[in-house]
């Protein structure tokens, strides 16, 4: 979504963008999708201004994908490009791409989305990645962009030169309408009087549902006068050994009943979650920025989220309550919104204020004085 709100806001602003991306499987949604057709690299969309080429795909493990066509594609095209912006790491389309553009002398930048520390799963391949691909990506890179304090520290702390770093944050589009209230919760047969608890993201063990499921429970326990309320834990099961520990922990705790998994939500069914939610729960133990909390927030929806995320300085206070990484203080901070209506009547009223302040109007202002500068190093370093 980050990628998308960038590349579709400078075209606005007249840059011509153009978007390289693995096909992914695209090819069965070809006919969802508005100007797609097949080019010499794979397909090729247009859609707001941006051009989006989706390389053709000869392997693929998780997100990586071996695409034979991007040297070629680089060959054909770098000489039209004045900067390159390089998201994410542990793929194989960035450090080619990187690399094209070193040898032609074209400018670019390296934003890791809070990648850069391996942390959690495939530490072994992660570290190899980092001695055969990513050091040089690194290196290569005119600048790199972090989207919070946090970030920056992260990349500063693993050798990278702090004057090489450029904190730009992340924003947020809200729909130009709301889904009205009331409409997931009759989706997924929740009571209207249900105090619902929402999570929305990967079901990854570096996000930590299983410590707001643990907080869920004892919260629930703590409460005099056990209160009717629905945990929802939204999102796509990229780990499924994972998430089957997450349902058997929802059975051993008993809470069967009182949990939803819905995976992934997008679109208006997103939106109607984030509306419906009373409170919305991040527990990430990294998080670069979080931008379903600010979208959470968006809707007026109170937040929690751990010291962990970079967004944590923005809500804290204003739009929601920042704990340290435990279920006991998720849980002590539910117990907090959940007590009176008085403190989420507070944070609903400071979501509006973070939203104002989380337009992308600054961010892309940013980027393209990053991109002037950029140029005005010239093409070769």
């Amino acid at each position: 979504m980050k990628v998308r709100a960038i590349a579709t806001k400078l075209a606005a602003r007249g840059h011509r963008v153009t978007v390289l991306t693995s096909d992914h499987g695209i090819a069965h949604l070809a006919s969802d999708i508005v100007n797609l057709d097949r080019c010499e690299w794979g397909w090729r969309g247009v859609d707001s201004g941006v051009e989006t080429i989706y390389l053709r795909s000869l392997l693929r493990y998780r997100s990586v994908t071996v695409n034979p066509d991007v040297i070629r594609f680089c060959e054909s095209r770098l000489e039209d490009i004045d900067v390159a912006h390089l998201y994410g790491l542990y793929d194989l389309l960035g450090p080619a791409v990187g690399r094209c553009c070193s040898r032609r002398g074209v400018p670019y930048v390296l934003e890791p989305i809070g990648m850069y520390h391996p942390i959690v799963r495939s530490l072994r391949l992660k570290r190899l990645y980092h001695r055969l691909f990513g050091k040089r990506l690194v290196n290569g890179a005119r600048y790199l962009i972090a989207t919070s304090q946090q970030e920056k520290d992260e990349l500063a702390a693993g050798g990278i030169p702090p004057q090489r770093i450029v904190i730009r944050r992340n924003g947020i589009d809200v729909p130009a309408t709301i889904p009205e209230r009331g409409q997931f919760r009759s989706a997924w047969s929740i009571p209207p009087d249900a105090s619902v608890v929402l999570f929305l993201g990967r079901l990854i063990s570096k996000k930590s549902p299983e410590i707001l499921i643990d907080a869920f429970a004892r919260w629930q326990e703590q409460t005099p006068q056990r209160t009717p309320a629905v945990l929802v834990l939204a999102g796509p099961e990229e780990e499924s050994s994972y998430v089957r520990e997450l349902k058997g922990r929802c059975a051993q705790l008993q809470l069967d009943g009182s949990v939803r998994f819905t995976g992934p939500l997008y679109g208006k069914s997103k939106w109607a979650a984030y509306r419906d939610a009373d409170v919305f729960v991040l527990p990430s133990q990294n998080e670069n920025f979080g931008n379903t909390a600010a979208e959470a927030a968006a809707c007026g929806t109170p937040v929690i989220v751990t010291e962990q995320c970079g967004i944590a300085p923005i809500v804290r206070g204003r739009a929601g309550i920042v704990v340290e990484h435990s279920s006991a203080a998720v849980a002590d901070a539910l117990g907090t919104l959940f007590a009176e209506p008085a403190p989420r009547d507070t944070f609903r009223e400071g979501c509006a204020e973070v939203t104002r302040e989380l337009s992308w109007e600054e961010p892309l202002e940013q980027m393209e004085a990053l991109y002037v500068r950029c140029l005005a190093l010239g093409r070769a370093q």
